[in-house]
This record gives structure tokens, C-alpha cells and sequence, in this order.
């Protein structure tokens, strides 16, 4: 599998660096606090993409995995649904509403432990890169607003702009040991010096596949393989908007920013803008 950036550009480069570290993250329920298909289910349903019946059914079953987490026949299950319930959708019409909806959706789910490990590891000099079994066109976007450095995401067939219904790749299980090791082939990471976070025991490939792995929030079962092979345990409970955890300028601050003259507040107008737009 080609390894993604986060703003959906494929990685051309080759790596002349052994021994590179990156972070695996898996992304619901150990970056953000629901699971990400879940969250848009609402905006799908007021663009017509899915029905009422379909917006009951995610929710029974969003709180049955918020509940007790997903083994591996409720993956499978899930994916046959979604992959049906999406055939013939148009692709920019998805993007558009992910794009549109995503600051006001995910920045408040996000937990503060997660934002500052990744904050953490981008300062240690490590890629950080977000492994999720949802679609790439949700997981992107809210990878770029994290500021992961690249995305391995499900990704669907489309022909004439529109999903098939078929799956050109599933990152789910072994699927996210094939995608980070390409990916580390590609970009020279050394496995054994990587980390990998997540909550589910059906990412115990993932885990097993990398020297430092964590599970966060885990399934009981996670949990109990975690504790047999002493891994850290962490629990992250406070999500927080990430525009919420910047501080609002001082007075002072205030002055000298306007004391730069016109042109630093124009130039600081649009780079306002820009981060915006990418969350």
C-alpha cells in the first residue's frame, strides 16, 4: 500500500534513513472519543446519503462498541453494512460533508492525552501516523487537523466518481500490519523502535508488530493480554476542543501585535484562516 499525507498526496520518497521512528495511532476510542464513522452520521443524514432507519442502527450499534469495544466478527459485520450502505455514493459529495462539518463534529471529541502524546512525539522528532479501519476520507482530514504526518485508512473502490461497494483495501487487523510496514519500508522506520497505541484487542497485530506498544482505554480482552505481556495501560478521558486549548492572546500580547503594523495582522488573518480550513 502507498502511503498517504495528510492532505492526501502520495509519498514519493524513498527512505536513505535506517532506524527512523514513527507512532501509530489507531483512532476511535484512543485519539477521539467516538468512533468516527459514527460521528457523521447526522450530516450524512441531511444530505440524503443515508436513511433514518440506518442513522438508529449506527446509533444501537455505536453504543454497543462504546459499551464493550468490537471483536472480530462485529468488524466483519460492520464492514459488509457499510460498504453496502455506501455503493453509488458520490465521493466529492462525501469529502464535502466531512470538510464542512469536521470542526464543529470532531475537534471537541478529541482527548487531551492523545493531542499532547502526539504533540509529544512530533517534539521527540518522530512521524506520527494515524491506522484506522474507516474510511481514508474521513480519517485524512482529521489526521491533517492533528497534524499526523501521514494516514493508513480503508480504502473503497470508485469508478466514475462513485463507490462501488467494493473494498480496494481494509486496514483493519493484519490489513494495519501490512500497511505500517510498507509504509516503513518506504520510509525507513525500524519497527522495533516504533510505538503503536490502541483500544481495541482486534489491533493486537498492530501492537505485537512494533517494540513499544500501549494500549489506551482497552477492551477487557486488550486489557488482559496487555497485562500478561506488560504493556502500559493508559486511560484518556478528557476530550477537549483543540482550538479550546489555545490560550486567548494578553492584553499586552494584544499590543505588541498590533504594534508589528498592518501587514503581521493580515498575514496572521490568513493563517488563521488556513488552520481552519484544515480543521
Amino acid at each position: 500500500m502507498n502511503a498517504t499525507d495528510t492532505n492526501g498526496q502520495r509519498s514519493e520518497r524513498t527512505s536513505a534513513r535506517p532506524g527512523r521512528v514513527a507512532a501509530f495511532f489507531d483512532l476511535d476510542k484512543t485519539v477521539i472519543a467516538k468512533s468516527s464513522a459514527f460521528v457523521f452520521s447526522k450530516p450524512f443524514f441531511d444530505q440524503g446519503l443515508i436513511d433514518r432507519r440506518t442513522v438508529l442502527e449506527s446509533s444501537y450499534a455505536h453504543f454497543l462498541y462504546m459499551l464493550s469495544g468490537a471483536d472480530h466478527d462485529q468488524m466483519e459485520r460492520m464492514r459488509e453494512h457499510l460498504t453496502k450502505m455506501c455503493a453509488g455514493w458520490d465521493v466529492a459529495q462525501v469529502r464535502a460533508v466531512v470538510a464542512e462539518t469536521l470542526h464543529d463534529l470532531v475537534d471537541p471529541l478529541i482527548y487531551a492525552e492523545a493531542a499532547d502524546l502526539i504533540a509529544d512525539h512530533k517534539i521527540r522528532g518522530h512521524d506520527v501516523v494515524i491506522v484506522s479501519a474507516s474510511g481514508e476520507e474521513i480519517v485524512a482530514p482529521i489526521a491533517a487537523a492533528l497534524g499526523a504526518t501521514y494516514t493508513e485508512a480503508t480504502r473503497m473502490v470508485v469508478q466514475d466518481g462513485k463507490y462501488t461497494g467494493e473494498v480496494e483495501f481494509y486496514c483493519y487487523g493484519k490489513g494495519k500490519v501490512t500497511a505500517i510496514e510498507k509504509l516503513s519500508a518506504a520510509e525507513g522506520y525500524d519497527l522495533s523502535r516504533c510505538y503503536a497505541y490502541s483500544d481495541s484487542v482486534t489491533d493486537l497485530p498492530m501492537l505485537s508488530a512494533v517494540g513499544h506498544p500501549t494500549a489506551v482505554n482497552p477492551d477487557r480482552n486488550l486489557r488482559r493480554e496487555a497485562i500478561s505481556r506488560d504493556w502500559p495501560v493508559l486511560t484518556f478521558s478528557n476530550p477537549v476542543s483543540l482550538w479550546a486549548r489555545i490560550p486567548a492572546p494578553s492584553s499586552t500580547t494584544l499590543a505588541a501585535t498590533i504594534a508589528l503594523g498592518l501587514s503581521a495582522l493580515l498575514a496572521g488573518a490568513i493563517s488563521y484562516r488556513l488552520l481552519r480550513r484544515r480543521d
